[in-house]
């Protein structure tokens, strides 16, 4: 059965993946060169904007911050991607190679939102978009340590589930905003 946020998440992410889809045709897969920790910190750079927008109450650079939480998604999908592709040495994946990957990872990322979502009964709808915010930009610090860490945790999830968590918490700021409306 389909629920509300389940139509609402596939509303956004289908958003999300045809500006993917677009920036793969204009600029290639230019990120290959990215190491992890650099994706990791251009999906903090983004969140950062959006808590100093947030904070100040305005902005002088007229990008919306709706703009920068599809950025938090698709470099957490580019930093998911980059994870399958360790042993792949391309530079440049067509689109319609990827797409079956970014499909998975949404799919899994998507599931996981499900089970979290039932558990918790949809606190997510009674929070601020500031506090969401600061989630994303609290598991941001995690995923830095984790890296400066080489990956090993003690008892804590992986890095994979950090950015699943942040696209699900940048989906929900997104469908507080009616990102999925426009």
């Amino acid at each position: 059965m389909e629920t509300l946020t389940s139509n609402e998440y596939t509303q956004v992410i289908t958003r999300c993946k045809e500006l993917f889809r677009k920036k793969t045709i204009d600029y290639g897969t230019a990120w290959r060169i990215l190491r992890l920790s650099s994706i990791t910190d251009q999906i903090f750079i983004k969140a950062q904007r959006i808590r100093s927008i947030q904070e100040k109450g305005n902005q002088k650079v007229n990008d919306p911050i709706v703009d920068e939480f599809v950025g938090i998604i698709n470099y957490c999908l580019i930093a998911l991607l980059q994870i399958s592709l360790q042993e792949d040495e391309r530079m440049e994946i067509p689109f319609d190679v990827l797409e079956p990957s970014y499909d998975q990872w949404v799919a899994d990322t998507k599931a996981l939102l499900e089970n979290k979502n039932h558990d918790y009964g949809e606190a997510w709808r009674e929070m601020r978009v500031s506090s969401i915010t600061d989630i994303i930009l609290m598991k941001l610090l995690r995923v830095k340590q984790i890296e400066d860490n080489a990956g090993k945790t003690l008892v804590s999830e992986g890095i994979e589930a950090n950015y699943q968590d942040m696209i699900n918490y940048a989906v929900f700021c997104l469908i507080k905003l009616g990102y999925h409306h426009d």
